[in-house]
């Protein structure tokens, strides 16, 4: 699985609770998994059009390392599926920790919006 993105996680992301917001936390998922299918193919847009699956597993604090890889595990003519985890490095214990695990299908996409097929690097 290969490394996509590291955010520091900042008190204006906190919810209620004291915790990272998950809709912060989605958000950062889906850009992971974009740059995951622009590592894969040539094609220069893609848009999400599923998430499959989506599950919290622990939660994230402030100060907190934000880590997401990701892979593409399934490839169609137009899209492709991306499994993203999304660790974190707690600042004060120095712990590995996953936090988070997604699965999002995406489809490539021409300038006029219409799906057009997966063009990969060699």
């Amino acid at each position: 699985m290969k490394e996509y993105q590291k955010i520091t996680m900042l008190p204006k992301d906190t919810n209620s609770h004291g915790t990272i917001f998950g809709g912060v936390i989605m958000s950062y998922i889906d850009l992971a998994a974009a740059a995951c299918c622009h590592d894969h193919f040539r094609n220069e847009k893609f848009v999400t059009v599923v998430v499959r699956e989506l599950t919290f597993r622990a939660p994230v604090f402030v100060g907190d390392l934000l880590s997401l890889g990701g892979e593409v595990v399934q490839q169609g003519t137009t899209s492709a599926t991306v499994r993203i985890r999304a660790d974190v490095q707690r600042s004060k214990k120095h712990e590995r920790v996953t936090v988070t695990e997604a699965e999002l299908v995406f489809v490539a996409v021409d300038t006029a919006g219409r799906k057009t097929p997966l063009m990969p690097w060699s």
